[in-house]
């Protein structure tokens, strides 16, 4: 029995090398759909599927608004110590931050109820990061347009953030895609 699966793979094989050897070397493209992740893949194709990538539907904007940046943290005078939209998400121990699933590490900030919870936001502010910064609508208790983004203590918001007008555009709009 041994002798025979033996000889069948060994079979198998010679016909998969002269299938190879007669292949007219054509670069196939093609979708690929990998759901297990401990399937092997080869590198050109992940490079398939890394180029199918959508830069444009995750980081383009949906919509763009001028408003206030301030800062607060956690415990400022009309604060309560948790987030309006995730009451459960520890922000007393200096967390000011969220591990988004599309967006990996974003910032947390505060707006009016006009922007859902969970909505994704772009802009520029030199007083925050040199790069544009990254953050999630997480809280409330601005008016408006206004964005209020989580620092890490008062005296660093009113020192290094105060009070600045800005332009940023909504990458999502909530946690669902609203429009």
């Amino acid at each position: 029995m041994r002798k025979v699966i033996f000889k069948l793979c060994k079979t198998l094989m010679l016909v998969f090398i002269v299938i190879i050897s007669s292949s007219n070397n054509e670069v196939i493209e093609a979708n690929v759909n990998n759901n297990n992740l401990n399937k092997a893949v080869n590198v050109s194709t992940m490079a398939l599927k890394i180029s199918e990538f959508n830069y444009d539907a995750l980081y383009g904007a949906k919509d763009t608004f001028t408003g206030d940046l301030t800062g607060y943290a956690y415990n400022c005078p009309l604060c309560t110590g948790h987030l309006a939209c995730m009451s459960n998400y520890n922000i007393k121990d200096g967390t000011i931050t969220y591990p988004d699933d599309e967006y990996g590490i974003v910032n947390i900030v505060a707006s009016s109820a006009n922007l859902p919870c969970g909505t994704i936001i772009r802009f520029n502010s030199d007083r925050i990061s040199t790069t544009p910064v990254y953050a999630i609508v997480l809280d409330r208790g601005v008016l408006g347009n206004a964005i209020d983004f989580l620092s890490i203590s008062e005296e660093y918001a009113s020192q290094y953030i105060g009070r600045s007008s800005i332009t940023y555009d909504v990458l999502r709009f909530g946690w669902t895609h609203e429009s």
